[in-house]
């Protein structure tokens, strides 16, 4: 058909441009394979897959996809790495260029990639002098970059000599999202983060991570004193760390720790048991600190953290801990049950020349802010009299919980120890298919419970006459509280992806009405104007599309104008489309 009238050829020609653009953007976005069985001088196809991640990270560009396959990866050999005068078994360098084009390194559907450095060459250094020969630190994963997602990796055996190492260590970088990554059994942390001088780094998501049975025995700095869970330090601006859905358990030191860390960290519906111990609880390692989440310290008053909807049990020291802190954190419904001590905001400054002075009490806008909290039983430290702020927790009350209280107070890791509760149906114990938290009934409020209704509005979601106290807000499902409390996460293109990545595109997939009947038949009914995210079959974000009176496949088309497998996602339901 010749084109005659102006102003039709140029929004055809505009049309041609933008669809050019877009099959030209998709096609540069390129998918590789790691297998065990692999080659690095393989194409990284799915026929004939890399050996490495290093291959992998030479290779990827922004946007692209590396899919992991499963089995066990026993890693050796190392890089050094200058910058941090360190080492790693696998140095990820290469950046994508925004939070809708990462660059994605995921667990192969239905697989599960174990990266075992159980034979890692390590430093061997007592201290450092500044060359190779001296190297002090050994990760099993260190990020230097930005924009990627790391999906569905299980991390062990990070060894030592004289020094604690580090499973997954991300340093100089920016929005990097790690999702379902189990880091244990490592002679050192499972996760660490440091952000020093970085300027505008940070910004990291953790979804549904696990840090278990990590513990770095007779270090140089004592006997499992830095095997934290979750580590975030040194970071003075940027962008906020977030943890959501995460899990630590018998970490040698703590659960969280957040030590010399002057930029705001947020740690939510997330959960720290037996911090203190080693080897499967039963060991007591002569240095280890023990509290669940310590939250401090900060030197400046600028690292004002917020914990919320947290639990903490059976850990040696403190439940929720402020670690010297000159700076309140934002303490909101938690639960405390079985620690050493529930609570303890114990608070210091420093001077101009950096002594510090300890147990002092903050004041005004500088206190801790605590409320809805439950200390199960009600032992605190730091708090009462002036020490810190707090209102409408137990201890405010004079609320004395009780087991009656609680649909139920056992667990197997209230009595098991000798064993790795992560094969233990329990709190600790498998996660949901979509890897959220088991949903079990341990410390969840009891109809009648005397801590229902008790608090106040700190913009938790809630349901009847006022918030409850504690984790768990009773008569609201567990999946309709954490839908809630994430609410904030489900735009960004990072989290929203998580749960719509493929490997394979199918043409057979279901027709746009069957799509759109699936879309509206899901807990949150679809709004017609309500944006939807979009994604490739490889699970790279193309954007977002809403229907304004339209069905999905003509949105769809309005919007992208190509034929192809399209995945869209409300954040309740996802489904594939094929425009044909």
């Amino acid at each position: 058909m010749k084109i005659t009238d102006t102003r039709l050829r140029k929004k055809c020609l505009g049309a041609l441009v933008a669809g050019t653009f877009l099959a030209a953007t998709q096609a540069m976005a390129t998918t590789y394979y790691v297998a065990t069985d692999g080659n690095d001088n393989n194409a990284g196809s799915q026929a004939k897959p890399f050996a490495t991640l290093k291959k992998a990270n030479a290779t990827v560009s922004a946007g692209d996809t590396v899919w992991i396959r499963g089995g066990v990866y026993n890693i050796s050999d190392t890089s050094y790495v200058r910058n941090d005068q360190m080492s790693a078994g696998i140095l990820l360098t290469t950046s994508g260029t925004g939070d809708d084009k990462r660059i994605h390194y995921l667990a192969y559907p239905g697989e599960k990639p174990v990266l075992d450095f159980t034979n890692l060459k390590i430093g061997q250094a007592y201290s450092h002098t500044g060359s190779i020969d001296s190297v002090m630190y050994t990760s099993g994963i260190l990020i230097q970059a930005s924009y990627l997602h790391l999906k569905g990796l299980e991390v062990r055996n990070v060894p030592m000599k004289y020094n604690s190492n580090v499973g997954v260590y991300i340093a100089r970088s920016k929005h990097i999202f790690l999702e379902q990554i189990n880091s244990h059994h490592n002679k050192g942390a499972g996760f660490f983060v440091n952000e020093k001088g970085t300027g505008s780094g940070g910004g990291h998501y953790f979804l549904n991570c696990d840090s278990h049975d990590n513990y770095d025995p007779n270090g140089r700095q004592g006997d499992g004193e830095n095997a934290d869970g979750f580590g975030v330090h040194y970071q003075t601006s940027g962008d906020t760390t977030k943890f959501y859905g995460c899990r630590a358990w018998w970490n040698s030191d703590d659960g969280w720790d957040f030590i010399s860390q002057e930029f705001p960290v947020v740690v939510e519906n997330s959960w720290a048991m037996g911090h203190g111990y080693s080897s499967y609880g039963t060991g007591k390692p002569a240095n280890a600190n023990g509290n669940g989440f310590k939250a401090g310290s900060s030197k400046t008053g600028n690292g004002r953290h917020t914990i919320k909807n947290c639990i903490a049990w059976k850990n040696k020291a403190s439940g929720f801990y402020a670690n010297h802190s000159s700076v309140g954190n934002y303490w909101f419904n938690n639960t405390s049950y079985s620690n050493g001590t529930a609570f303890n905001m114990w608070a210091s400054t420093w001077d101009a020349d950096d002594n510090r002075t300890d147990g002092v009490i903050l004041k005004g806008d500088q206190a801790h802010v605590m409320k809805n909290n439950i200390a199960f039983p009600n032992k605190t430290a730091y708090i009462g009299g002036d020490y810190a702020s707090g209102e409408y927790n137990t201890w405010n009350l004079n609320i004395t919980p009780a087991a009656s209280d609680f649909i139920s107070v056992d667990d197997p890791s209230m009595t098991t120890t000798g064993k790795d509760l992560s094969l233990i149906a329990g709190m600790l114990g498998p996660r949901q298919a979509d890897g959220s938290l088991p949903d079990l009934d341990f410390l969840k409020l009891k109809k009648g419970s005397q801590m229902i209704d008790k608090g106040v509005n700190v913009g938790i979601p809630y349901v009847g006459g006022g918030p409850d106290l504690g984790a768990y807000e009773y008569g609201m499902s567990s999946a309709a509280q954490s839908s809630s409390s994430n609410v904030a996460q489900s735009s960004s293109s990072a989290a929203s992806s998580s749960s719509t990545v493929i490997p394979d595109p199918d043409p057979e997939s279901s027709s746009s009405s069957e799509a759109t009947t699936a879309l509206n038949n899901t807990v949150t009914p679809i709004v017609t104007n309500t944006p939807m995210h979009v994604f490739d079959a490889q699970g790279r974000s193309l954007g977002t599309i809403s229907l304004n009176g339209n069905d999905l496949e003509s949105a769809l088309r309005q919007k992208f104008g190509n034929a192809g497998v399209y995945i869209v996602s409300n954040g309740a339901k996802t489904v594939k489309v094929h425009l044909k």
